[in-house]
């Protein structure tokens, strides 16, 4: 069953979810995991693409931005996309939507992470209920 992890971010963190997104990322991928990022739209699938190269200057992280006509059976190891997950991912899907993700349940681990907006708050609480009703594990972290 999908583990669902919860990452809040304080007031310092407002506008930081993507660089939260991109030590997620990191942090996976040191550890050997396929990681799938699911942004709003294009534009934020191209401002993160280009985030993860420039957030850390000691680190590479191989990935690429997926969109329709793209090659779904990748090898790499991160694909940020705005569209649905590719089929042939499986290991973390990173959310930064405030919907619950389309076939997030094929995957070992989902990651919501949450701004501190009161209607951000307010959508993940939906969520939350949402995946508590069907008895997926949650844990939530406050940053």
């Amino acid at each position: 069953m999908t583990q669902i992890d919860f990452y809040l971010l304080g007031d310092s963190a407002r506008h930081n979810t993507d660089s939260v997104t991109c030590r997620l990322v990191q942090k996976a991928y040191q550890q050997g995991h396929q990681v799938c990022v699911l942004t709003q739209n294009r534009e934020h699938s191209q401002k993160l693409d280009q985030l993860m190269w420039t957030f850390d200057p000691n680190s590479f992280i191989p990935h690429e931005v997926q969109e329709n006509g793209s090659d779904n059976n990748t090898s790499a190891p991160v694909i940020i996309t705005h569209e649905t997950p590719p089929e042939n991912l499986h290991d973390i899907l990173i959310s930064l939507g405030d919907k619950t993700p389309a076939g997030f349940s094929r995957f070992n681990r989902l990651a919501e992470i949450i701004d501190n907006s009161d209607n951000a708050k307010e959508q993940a609480r939906e969520r939350y209920r949402f995946y508590r009703d069907r008895g997926y594990p949650l844990n939530t972290h406050e940053l």
